[in-house]
């Protein structure tokens, strides 16, 4: 499958896919879109909480992982972080993407988020917890009650519909714990009713630019 580094709208790079005619982030902007759909949405929901964690499906360039990194050392809150991705983004890929200028101080610590091991909980920070499991979302073993948020990224609906399934919701919902927060790019009016009729109680929410709109489901 091709995949090629490309530039989106608010100067941040993003890996497009040709064959699907997909990109990893929004070409109206990776770095707004991640901070916009996730990074965000935990500062108005993360209340008087010193530990979270946070389950990724489509781990892939890192960028959540890092902005999350980021938010640890600005709200000094514990994170462990869980990413989920069945085909890693490639050594040349990640130093084209260029994700550490916008935060200079984090160079080594984006590129340790791609340097340490699959399948080991490793410490990037003193805040900051990684484990990286290399499996589709289909395959991975649920580990229930244990997720804060969920940062639902994959590929959207038109090329991997297979990812957006109740099967696939059901699996996030029993992995969230209460009062936990599933969040996603993608609005569509199926995607919502799906997730509603696992448990989640959905809201939509102003989008990222270039999106009118999000979804964010509550357990």
């Amino acid at each position: 499958m091709q995949r090629k580094v490309v530039l989106t709208a608010d100067g941040s790079r993003t890996i497009h896919i040709e064959e699907w005619n997909e990109n990893y982030h929004s070409h109206h902007g990776a770095l707004q879109e991640a901070r916009h759909v996730f990074i965000e949405k935990i500062k108005e929901r993360i209340g008087d909480r010193t530990e979270i964690s946070i389950l990724e499906t489509g781990f892939g360039t890192g960028l959540n992982a890092f902005l999350a990194l980021q938010l640890s050392e600005e709200l000094n809150v514990k994170i462990k972080y869980v990413g989920l991705e069945a085909f890693p983004v490639s050594a040349e890929e990640l130093e084209a993407l260029n994700y550490s200028q916008f935060w200079e101080a984090g160079r080594r610590k984006y590129e340790m988020l791609h340097e340490i091991p699959w399948e080991k909980e490793m410490a990037i920070t003193e805040n900051f917890q990684l484990t990286k499991k290399q499996i589709s979302f289909e395959d991975w073993q649920v580990e229930r009650n244990t997720f804060d948020f969920i940062f639902f990224d994959a590929f959207g609906p038109r090329v991997q519909p297979h990812l957006w399934t109740i099967l696939i919701f059901e699996k996030m919902f029993l992995a969230s714990k209460k009062e936990g927060f599933f969040l996603t790019y993608c609005a569509k009016g199926q995607v919502r009713r799906d997730l509603e009729s696992v448990g989640f109680e959905m809201k939509r929410l102003l989008g990222p630019p270039g999106k009118r709109e999000m979804l964010v489901g509550k357990k």
